[in-house]
């Protein structure tokens, strides 16, 4: 069996404990008690919380503008829609220390703030394309104008869902179900569908519940 490396165990013991209590409640003294490692060792690899932070949101980006690469010109089916769904909300709920407190997270790490702000504009760009798909396949029946409004409600909900969801069960931060994210989403959509596929998505979506 291959042994982790020392670095990547302080990244992902920082972000379970970032994720089950808040990443202002996590101290890298914290961090190295959990590990059972001296505060040293630990500061060898990383100088401060916020070295830890932004490597972290390096790794989440790297996942995020990867699954945000919506190929252009291409028919999108309902299905790969929900999946692609999905696998967002799976992504947020990896990393949702960041989503949990967004305005605070970022105000306290302003070399984030670009960053994030550019994962935002390519999600909003990624449901315009998936949603121009339905439309250009007669899947969807909507104006220019509210197309912008609904793809804008789509990124909020990426964006804030998860933050939403935790005041659920603030006592219990492990519980987390993409599912739930995604029956949000494509409920936000179905007014727009086509009645056939109106009934596609409602059956979709109570799958992910």
């Amino acid at each position: 069996m291959k042994k982790i490396k020392t670095r990547d165990r302080i990244l992902d013991t920082s972000l379970a404990l970032f994720n089950s209590v808040g990443e202002p409640n996590v101290t890298t003294l914290l961090i190295s008690d959990e590990m059972d490692i001296s505060p040293g060792n630990l500061y060898y690899h990383f100088k401060s919380k916020g070295d830890i932070v932004e490597e972290l949101f390096g790794r989440f980006e790297e996942e995020m503008l990867d699954l945000l690469a919506v190929p252009k010109d291409v028919d999108i089916s309902l299905d790969q829609q929900g999946f692609f769904l999905h696998l967002l909300f799976e992504t947020v709920a990896r990393y949702r220390f960041i989503y949990q407190d967004l305005v605070n997270v970022l105000s306290r790490y302003d070399q984030l703030q670009t960053r994030f702000r550019r994962l935002k504009k390519k999600k909003t760009a990624a449901f315009q394309l998936i949603c121009e798909s339905f439309r250009q396949q007669e899947m969807m029946e909507i104006g220019s104008e509210q197309l912008q409004a609904l793809c804008e409600q789509l990124t909020l909900t990426a964006c804030y869902w998860c933050s939403f969801d935790t005041l659920s069960h603030l006592n219990d931060r492990e519980s987390v179900d993409p599912g739930r994210g995604v029956y949000q989403m494509m409920h936000l959509v179905i007014p727009y569908l086509a009645p056939d596929e109106q009934n596609h998505a409602r059956l979709m979506s109570r799958d992910y519940l």
